[in-house]
């Protein structure tokens, strides 16, 4: 079942530009600058989505002298992707046993 955190979570990851961003770091740690030059967005757009990411416990920081680098928490992701892997699981059970309320 999903819960008000997936949901959130969900409303989070909708946004086109965050999810790209998440796409980014799910294969290498970026800082600012590198994100701004990947997505195009200007760099106030882009902190304020990062905020967000960060908020919502996507994405971590790492400080590095003058710049902040971006990480994607893969755990966060692996527990929505585990919430709908157990709808889905759910769903076959209810198809391969014809589960069905009955009608009043």
């Amino acid at each position: 079942m999903l819960t008000s955190v997936d949901t959130e979570l969900l409303r989070v990851l909708a946004d086109p530009l965050r999810l790209k961003i998440v796409t980014l770091l799910a294969h290498e740690t970026l800082c600012t600058t590198h994100l701004v030059a990947e997505t195009g967005a200007r760099q106030t757009n882009l902190s304020n989505h990062l905020r967000v990411l960060r908020e919502a416990g996507v994405v971590e920081t790492e400080p590095c002298g003058r710049f902040t680098y971006y990480k994607l928490r893969p755990d966060v992701i692996e527990a929505v992707a585990g919430s709908f892997s157990a709808l889905a699981a759910a769903a076959r059970t209810t198809r391969a046993t014809d589960t069905k309320r009955s009608c009043p």
